[in-house]
């Protein structure tokens, strides 16, 4: 199992030196009518319109935030902001004004040059925003620069073959300058597989990350002055966001060319997009032949299979969201111990799922707190799509739940999954659900806290992938 540690200060914005609302949205602290029914009005369009709509709003300049297709107070600020007191502030775009967003966006969009690019040199795919950075040139060390006429905002793009280490160079970057006191790092985040750096000088402000793969080290920087910081900061945004550094597919479309106008109408089509012929999951072993995971997972599966092995549906439980999964051959499994307590407020929490990894769905373990959504159990972390049905353990490794929501948005923000709320069936919904079908976990035995590594090692072997074949 290849274990990801993520920290939780995750929480915190990456790009620091960036304004505060630079962060995913956060629910509501209370309940707002008004917000309610804007966010109604919001979901009922297509995901890719709606992710299309922060998108403009961010090259607007009235939204700094990650674009995830999900309404919350900065999307319902946003829109009011954009309407100005042109008409009610319900935080509901007209047709006119969804019009009048995608000019003024695409004007923007169009200004900048905005393009994602796959660069020979160094193997990495990035954004690049070609008429503010017009000056391309190599550098000396095999990389790819680019400038902007002035000299005062420079892109880096550089590669290094397999030798020197991750570690090695975050020192190096995070070291005291005598030489240079008016440098200070405003954020630093080390972890196995890349880092991010942020800082400031005496009159500018810089970003770097670099990551590290079978093929090397690939990463980038920018640096800028810092009175340019109003019309930059949403650019590195955008770059940030963009940066894949071994990219396994070919480049997606541009967010200019994501959505179109009907001629003669003011309302916005989606261009149509291949289908995927595969979606993923997490499941969680509750006996040596079953499988709990999200029903959300497996909806509308022709078929289906479990850490390689082929599965059916046995059953689903609307009350709780989870799906039961018969495993077919193959050995028998160890089911884990579930404790009884309900989740604390803020509890600190370790998830185990599955992502991506150079075209491989690797395991890894993220962060949690325990929080509510109403009523009801929630669990706050770093998620993204393929990740439902991800089981819940407290720092005692006992299982406390499982993911029942389904992250429908990938959300990077500079590289870095944001943390948001997701519905958790709790431990006693879960032992509620597998009883209708004439199952149980056993209680698990209380102990002292462990680790994130040792949490993971013991209950690595019963979490599986859940591949859903559409």
């Amino acid at each position: 199992m290849r274990l990801v540690l993520a920290a939780p200060a995750l929480a915190a914005p990456v790009l620091a030196f960036l304004p505060p609302t630079a962060l995913a949205q956060a629910p509501a602290p209370a309940p707002n009518p008004q917000l309610a029914a804007a966010q109604a009005s919001f979901e009922a369009l297509p995901e890719a319109e709606r992710k299309a709509i922060q998108t403009d709003l961010i090259w607007a300049g009235l939204f700094n935030a990650a674009v995830s297709g999900s309404y919350g107070p900065l999307t319902f600020r946003a829109i009011n902001a954009l309407k100005a007191g042109r008409g009610e502030p319900n935080g509901v775009l007209s047709p006119a004004e969804r019009a009048a967003l995608a000019q003024a966006a695409r004007g923007a969009r169009e200004a900048a040059g905005f393009r994602l690019i796959d660069d020979a040199r160094t193997g990495m795919r990035i954004g690049i925003p070609e008429k503010v950075l017009p000056k391309r040139e190599a550098t000396p060390t095999g990389g790819s620069r680019w400038q902007s006429a002035d000299g005062k905002i420079t892109l880096d793009a550089t590669a290094s073959p397999p030798g020197e280490t991750l570690d090695s160079v975050f020192e190096k970057a995070t070291l005291v300058n005598p030489n240079n006191p008016g440098r200070k790092i405003t954020y630093k985040l080390l972890r196995p597989d890349f880092f991010v750096v942020t800082g400031e000088t005496a009159t500018g402000k810089f970003y770097r990350r670099l990551a590290s793969g079978p093929q090397g080290l690939r990463g980038f920087s920018i640096g800028y002055d810092k009175v340019l910081s109003a019309s930059v900061d949403k650019l590195v945004i955008a770059i940030a966001g963009s940066f894949e550094p071994f990219p396994t597919g070919p480049a997606p479309a541009s967010p200019a060319s994501a959505i179109a106008s009907v001629a003669g109408s003011s309302s916005p089509i989606v261009r149509p997009v291949a289908a995927p012929t595969e979606r993923y999951g997490v499941g969680l072993v509750i006996s040596d032949k079953v499988v709990a995971t999200a029903a959300s997972a497996i909806d509308g599966c022709r078929s289906l299979r479990v850490g390689g092995r082929p599965a059916r549906l046995r059953a689903k439980d609307d009350a709780s969201g989870l799906a039961l999964l018969d495993l077919d051959g193959g050995p028998g499994l160890t089911a884990l111990g579930s404790r009884s307590e309900a989740l604390g407020e803020r509890e600190n929490l370790v998830l185990v799922a599955f992502g991506d990894d150079a075209g491989k769905r690797a395991a890894l373990a993220l962060p949690g707190q325990a929080v509510r959504i109403g009523a009801n159990a929630a669990v706050f972390a770093p998620l993204q799509p393929g990740q439902a049905g991800s089981p819940v353990f407290d720092r005692q490794g006992r299982l406390a739940g499982l993911v029942t929501a389904n992250p429908s948005d990938k959300i990077l923000i500079a590289g870095v999954a944001p943390q948001r709320a997701y519905a958790v069936a709790d431990a006693a919904a879960l032992q509620a659900a597998i009883a209708k079908a004439g199952l149980s976990l056993a209680a698990a035995v209380a102990g002292g806290e462990l680790s994130t590594g040792r949490i993971v090692e013991r209950v690595g072997k019963s979490v599986l992938p859940v591949i859903c074949g559409l």
